[in-house]
């Protein structure tokens, strides 16, 4: 491996010698000159990985030394040193774009530090969080072995996002391998508490009953009605919970986190039925029984979620709530735009939802566009995608604009997706449904021990189109393949992101509250 090679521009530099045999003696590579001019004709002539100027060299200073070598070369790390703590000349510095800024006398660990921190970090980085997960591997393992709770389940996985995160800097493979084997284990552990579960937190027979699709808006969202704030639901659709850790940092530089919470999503997992019972406060099976007219079957002809807002509405009814609201469904990019242009006119309502679609298209392009494919190949890789969209989003735009303005927020989602592998052969005729992860007919064939069956939708509050309907879902990374020209259809859905069914990252599922910092 080649040295890294360090370019030092200081008029004083002939004082600095011993700060360049320490570095030297280090393993780095020093080129040393006394003016900025020199500096930059050698930017220009050799490869340096890091540049250290001098803020006030006589001649050519610092600062012009740096425009002019960051025209050439955006991306090398400049560090600047001087003797001054003006503000007005940090400032300069600083929005010239500099990897660094000490102060004079610098001492070799201060350089040091600056060196790793530059060019060392993310392997470091890695290196360290490493060694926090094979520290933490073995309690993670005997905690999923004890009798957990909802709550309990939320920490584990908000851990093993944390730490998925966090290994994303490592070059140990090892690591990743042993990690994605614990987020087996951890999902498989979980499914089958969640599936002995499910029907008690229906029915109201647990102590360990987590907020639920349908008790969402009551539990997180009425407590907030109660404030002087204007209050902005922004609902993600199919936003996990690693996507949401990605895009906080940008978000936190706006508005403060008051409450970072898991809830879970009802079954099926996809936005018919979880969006639904979220604003109606309802489960699909009540929703199609008292308001018929706010329900589309799947094999029903139109958009199975038209009445979100007619269903909040009615739910604040049910509460006593008689609040001025609005609603806007963004599904392409004009309206976003639009709808970002006229943010201000929002602000006389007491509680505002806008709903993106953008996540679930995403995963949607990705299983059918081979261009999208390529550019989320992976989990970081479909992370990274969501991020850049919400970067230069219209939703951005509109946190920024609400950020100096006396209102909460709370970000959430319908769902998560998981990223299936392993089919599963099911057999039905051709009125069954075509979602991946889950199923209902009358005529299903497959094999019990490899699905969650629920012989008895009404049970779970699911529509019963006929007597004999039943229900299955798929766990983990699994998903439905019919028989007849099965490998085709494996070959195609493999590795794609999809929802309906039962995984960590489907059902515990961010519900973020943040406070404007103004």
């Amino acid at each position: 491996m080649s040295k890294i090679r360090i370019l030092w521009a200081d008029d004083e530099i002939d004082l600095l010698r011993p700060h360049i045999i320490f570095l030297r003696e280090k393993g780095y590579e020093v080129e040393p000159v006394n003016n900025g001019s020199d500096a930059i004709e050698l930017a220009h002539e050799q490869h340096f990985d890091i540049v250290f100027l001098d803020e006030q060299m006589p001649g050519v200073s610092g600062i012009e030394a740096l425009e002019k070598i960051k025209e050439e070369f955006p991306n090398l790390p400049v560090v600047m040193i001087t003797k001054s703590e003006e503000e007005s000349i940090m400032e300069d510095a600083i929005g010239s774009n500099i990897a660094d800024y000490l102060i004079k006398p610098v001492k070799p660990t201060q350089i040091l530090l600056s060196l790793k921190r530059n060019l060392e970090n993310r392997k470091l980085a890695g290196e360290k969080a490493t060694m926090n997960y094979q520290q933490q591997f073995r309690e993670l393992s005997m905690r999923m072995m004890d009798r957990l709770e909802s709550g309990d389940w939320a920490e584990i996985y908000k851990k093993l996002v944390r730490y998925e995160l966090d290994l994303e800097k490592s070059e140990d493979n090892n690591i990743l391998e042993i990690l994605n084997m614990q987020k087996t284990e951890a999902n498989n552990n979980f499914i089958k508490y969640y599936e002995e579960n499910y029907y008690d937190w229906l029915h109201g027979n647990s102590d360990d009953k987590p907020i639920l699709s349908q008790t969402l808006i009551k539990e997180k969202v009425f407590p907030l009605l109660e404030k002087p704030e204007k209050t902005f639901f922004l609902l993600i659709d199919n936003l996990r919970y690693d996507q949401w850790k990605i895009i906080q940092p940008m978000i936190e530089n706006y508005f403060r986190v008051e409450d970072d919470s898991i809830y879970y999503s009802i079954l099926p997992t996809t936005t018919q039925y979880a969006r639904n019972a979220l604003f109606s406060g309802m489960m699909p099976g009540e929703i199609r029984k008292h308001y018929p007219n706010f329900w589309t079957d799947e094999e029903d002809e139109g958009s199975k979620n038209q009445y979100e807002y007619e269903l909040l509405k009615e739910q604040f009814k049910r509460s006593g709530k008689h609040l001025k609201t609005s609603y806007h469904k963004v599904l392409n990019l004009d309206f976003g735009r639009r709808l970002a242009d006229n943010i201000a006119n929002l602000m006389q309502n007491d509680f505002n939802v806008i709903v993106y679609n953008f996540v679930d298209m995403l995963s949607h392009a990705r299983t059918e566009m081979e261009i999208i494919r390529e550019l989320a190949d992976d989990e970081p890789a479909y992370r990274s995608l969501m991020a850049s969209w919400f970067e230069h989003s219209s939703l951005f735009e509109i946190i920024k604009y609400l950020s100096d303005k006396n209102v909460r927020l709370v970000i959430t989602t319908d769902h998560g997706s998981v990223r299936v592998q392993d089919p599963v052969k099911i057999v039905g005729d051709k009125n069954v449904n075509t979602n991946l992860r889950y199923k209902y007919g009358k005529n299903l064939a497959y094999n019990q021990k490899e699905v969650f069956e629920m012989a008895n939708p009404d049970d779970y509050y699911l529509p019963k189109i006929n007597v004999s309907t039943r229900w299955v879902f798929a766990r983990d990374g699994n998903f439905f393949a019919y028989p007849n020209n099965y490998n085709y259809y494996v070959k195609y859905y493999r590795n794609t992101f999809q929802h309906g069914g039962i995984s960590m990252e489907e059902v515990m599922i961010p519900v973020i509250t943040l406070k404007s910092k103004s």
